[in-house]
């Protein structure tokens, strides 16, 4: 028996996950005083401003994948929504925890090939919820670059 939701429900619901996964993965991997002895690139933002941007950037991936999964939920683009929230959750632990700026780095390129994968595939199903992917493509691929040159410099 098919369980029937309202769209606000289902929002909800994807809100919960994506927001509430992220805080929750920020908080059992904080950055510690490995992180804070690496060289930082020149461009590397203040500390602070990870908190707010991450806050909006879950805000907007829970909506997509929401109405991405109440339009298609056995799409390829439903699946690629679901594998990028589980690489996005690697990266934190893989880099705060296991202090691998290697590991690191791979899970965030194959997040970044996983985002652009996502948009493509959406914007034929819903092309509002591959608009709300591009802030998060921006700033994956900003901190791609973060996480390659602190390989370089470390």
């Amino acid at each position: 028996m098919a369980m029937t939701r309202s769209p606000f429900a289902t929002i909800l619901i994807f809100l919960i996950v994506s927001v509430g996964g992220g805080l929750l993965i920020g908080l059992v991997s904080i950055p510690d005083g490995w992180f804070a002895a690496l060289q930082k690139p020149s461009f590397q933002p203040p500390n602070w401003l990870f908190g707010p941007v991450w806050t909006v950037l879950y805000v907007l991936i829970g909506i997509a994948g929401a109405r991405v999964f109440m339009k298609a939920p056995q799409s390829t683009a439903f699946k690629v929504w679901l594998a990028q929230m589980v690489l996005n959750f690697m990266w934190s632990p893989s880099f705060f925890s296991l202090h691998s700026l290697g590991l690191a780095l791979g899970v965030i390129l194959l997040l970044l090939i996983a985002i652009f994968t996502f948009i493509k595939l959406a914007w034929p199903i819903d092309r509002p919820s591959a608009l709300l992917f591009l802030p998060y493509a921006a700033w994956v691929a900003f901190a791609t670059a973060l996480n390659a040159s602190l390989i370089a410099l470390n």
